[in-house]
């Protein structure tokens, strides 16, 4: 017997360098999870070492399942019962695609610590959708690896130790002597690893586990933002990969107990008449709420005047709102929610399954009153896939970088400076015949943050680089609204200003926060309404569309998730998805709650840093809150997958 095991031995072991290389991997995870952790730490505040130990912890789970599964072809080929496997040429190709690919893997885990701070959630597979059509893509990464100096050089780092040590974990062999033990202890070994292999990438053995999902983070997060720690880039691209993340629930059995809480269908009364006023929404990028003086008298013992003196002044004629909030985190959200009313969960609608639904659109329900409809974005054409969603949507035409049709005032990577493409959107609706409905998407308060040629010192340094650059925006707004009041148009037109999200950059505490990363101006303008309030009420981007359609007194029946702010009688309130949970504010109240239960209840006016829990002590706040939130819920989810966002399905009239 001794004789048909000899030659067995743990040196050289081809098993045993497997086992060997896997463990490498899984302790370069977790220093990308302590390296992300520190990149990111103002967005994890409070962190404690038990918290940490649990989050650590529960990240191996879903680190060796991303090994697994990045390491599949690999770990095949490995354990394939043949002895050419051992063959000098096969280990260098081995070697090659492990380098390969797990240097791809670390890079994603990398670059994410860096692309965090926009999103607050992990990439999934949807960034690819993200930025297909850009076509300055090369100039972005460069900017990237610029400006992010220190990822780019962990992660080089980190691909320096990884071939260090694979070079250091020899493999020998075949190191039997009988070719039939080696034959019966290959096949027997490949048994077990594949019995192995399957419990790992499902996250454990048991009969009842399912596949390990986003998810299933949640039960190491101390909190909920703590969920994006234990996850890693891999392991969510992976498990995104051809995802329904709508799925159809069924909180309420009937359509009637789901319509008396919630219902989306929008139908005017009777006795509406249409005035056909003209329409302007604009919308500017990563203008936070934080910006904006008006919005935070008390900030900096009452001293604080914010980077928008223009926008001050605009909303001191204007009616805006206290607590105004986005309903993403990314540029791609703000389209469907501004003109739309649909709001995003977990992925972008725009890059979701459900993209091609029928919708109704301002766009769409305008064009029908014969109003003239165009969008503007100065990037170029197809950029964010803009362009694409405006013909979906119903707009007639589209003006891009390419319509603009004068490189000299482009950026060199996002889009043309606001100020003349706000110029040239003025002077081009002044061609269009009354009324007509517009949109625009500002580009320039971005990343890397520069300001055109001769501006540079006209603003003046913030504490954050993107001060200058909403300052510079602000500016090109406050030039736009001096051209267009000399328009004839002007006086008869509608403005609506938002931002497309809050700003990743953020100075305060209060806005490091579950409310503050979603906190942006939304404010109605019309040249002579007697408007100069700032109101304590609630209001989200997906109220836009129907706030619009009642001040010009659409008479047609739609489907809005959001509500007429103005006109509309039932309590306000604000959608928003953040950290694998879904976020529903009402009057004073934050609630959070993860699908299942309700986890989180704040009164985020007064507990601005969203500290105290009062889930156990206001049980009658938050019941009601999660009943109207799974209506919320189930009428999205549900008419998502159906494709029932169109008025053709209204049947009753709209809750009031």
């Amino acid at each position: 017997m001794n004789r048909f095991w000899e030659g067995l031995t743990w040196r050289g072991n081809i098993y045993v360098a497997l086992v060997r290389r896997l463990a490498l991997l899984m302790v370069l995870y977790s220093v990308c999870r302590v390296a992300f952790f520190f990149i990111n730490v103002t967005f994890f505040p409070d962190m404690t070492r038990s918290r940490m130990a649990l989050i650590m912890w529960g990240g191996l789970r879903f680190d060796l399942s991303a090994v697994l599964y990045v390491n599949a072809l690999y770990i095949l080929i490995i354990l394939l019962p043949f002895a050419w496997r051992h063959r000098n040429d096969v280990q260098r190709w081995l070697a090659a695609w492990f380098y390969l690919t797990n240097g791809l893997a670390l890079a994603a885990n990398m670059a994410d610590s860096v692309y965090y701070r926009y999103t607050l959630r992990r990439t999934t597979i949807s960034v690819f959708h993200q930025f297909e059509n850009e076509q300055n893509i090369g100039k972005l990464l460069g900017q990237f690896l610029i400006d992010y100096w220190y990822a780019a050089l962990i992660w080089l780092a980190l691909l320096g130790v990884l071939v260090w040590f694979y070079r250091r974990i020899r493999v020998e062999g075949p190191l039997m002597k009988s070719r039939l033990a080696y034959y019966v202890s290959s096949v027997a070994a490949m048994v077990l690893s594949i019995g192995l292999f399957i419990g790992g990438v499902r996250g454990g053995f048991r009969e009842s586990t399912r596949p390990i999902t986003l998810s299933n983070a949640a039960e190491y997060a101390a909190v909920p933002r703590d969920i994006n720690l234990v996850l890693n880039t891999p392991f969510a691209f992976l498990r995104t990969i051809r995802t329904d993340v709508v799925e159809k629930v069924n909180y309420y059995p009937t359509s009637a107990a789901l319509d008396s809480v919630f219902t989306p269908l929008r139908i005017p009364s009777d006795t509406t008449v249409m005035r056909p006023k003209n329409v302007v929404v604009i919308i500017l990028e990563s203008f936070s709420k934080e910006f904006v003086g008006a919005y935070n008298r008390d900030l900096e013992g009452g001293s604080y005047r914010g980077h928008t003196p223009f926008l001050d002044s605009l909303i001191g004629v204007s009616r805006a709102y206290q607590y105004s909030f986005a309903n993403g985190r990314k540029s791609i959200d703000a389209m469907p929610s501004v003109l739309c009313s649909i709001p995003s969960i977990e992925v972008p609608y725009v890059l979701s399954h459900f993209s091609g639904n029928k919708v109704n659109s301002l766009a769409s329900l305008l064009r029908e009153k014969n109003y003239h409809t165009a969008f503007f974005h100065g990037a170029p054409n197809g950029s964010m896939g803009f362009e694409a969603f405006s013909r979906l949507s119903g707009f007639q035409e589209y003006y891009g970088k390419t319509e603009y049709n004068n490189d000299a005032d482009f950026d060199g990577i996002w889009g043309i400076w606001d100020e003349p493409f706000m110029q040239y959107f003025a002077h081009r609706m002044n061609a269009f015949q009354q009324p007509f409905f517009t949109a625009m998407f500002s580009v320039s308060s971005h990343h890397p943050f520069r300001l055109p040629a001769g501006y540079e010192s006209r603003f003046p340094e913030g504490p954050m680089t993107i001060h200058k650059c909403i300052s510079y925006t602000d500016y090109a707004l406050k030039r736009f609204f001096q051209t267009a009041s000399s328009m004839p148009w002007f006086r008869n037109t509608l403005f609506v200003i938002t931002a497309d999200h809050a700003s990743a950059q953020i100075q305060f505490p209060e806005y490091n926060t579950p409310w503050g990363y979603f906190a942006v101006p939304i404010l109605f303008y019309q040249p002579g309404a007697d408007w100069h309030t700032l109101e304590p009420e609630v209001i989200q981007q997906i109220d836009i569309m129907p706030t619009v359609l009642g001040q010009l007194g659409y008479d047609q029946p739609y489907v809005a998730f959001g509500r007429d702010i103005i006109h509309d009688a039932e309590k306000s309130f604000a959608f928003n998805f953040i950290d694998n949970n879904y976020q529903l504010f009402e009057g004073d109240k934050l609630l959070q709650f993860d699908g299942t239960k309700s986890i989180a209840l704040y009164d985020y006016k007064r507990d601005r840093l969203c500290k105290d829990n009062l889930l156990l002590r206001e049980p009658e706040v938050s019941q009601s809150m999660e009943k109207r939130l799974k209506a919320f819920i189930q009428q999205y989810n549900n008419r998502m997958v159906d494709d029932d966002l169109t008025r053709e399905g209204a049947q009753q009239p709209a809750t009031r």
